[in-house]
């Protein structure tokens, strides 16, 4: 599997040929940020399975702070990005409920 960490081998490449790496998501989505693209793409492959994710889970599985993530998701919050975020709960993390 690979992760945000793998290194892939000199020459190979993860985009295809008529994708761009730096598109943006939809045409109305602003330009998203690194971690806010990371963020992004983990909720949408999770979102068929969860609805509800705490900053803090979503921090230690993209090498993240929970503040990064809380950072971020406002940011995804406010955007047109295709999936809904609304900040849920606070119990030992702020809690999103997320629907795609």
């Amino acid at each position: 599997m690979l992760t945000d960490r793998t290194k892939l081998a000199k020459g190979v490449s993860l985009v295809g040929p008529d994708m761009s790496a730096t598109a943006p998501l939809s045409a109305d989505a602003p330009n998203l940020t690194e971690k806010q693209r990371r963020i992004l793409d983990y909720l949408q492959s999770n979102a068929d399975t969860q609805t509800y994710f705490k900053s803090r889970l979503i921090g230690d599985e993209l090498d993240m702070s929970a503040k990064e993530v809380g950072t971020n998701m406002t940011a995804l919050q406010d955007s047109d990005v295709g999936i809904d975020v609304e900040k849920w709960g606070y119990s030992s993390s702020t809690t999103w409920m997320v629907t795609a």
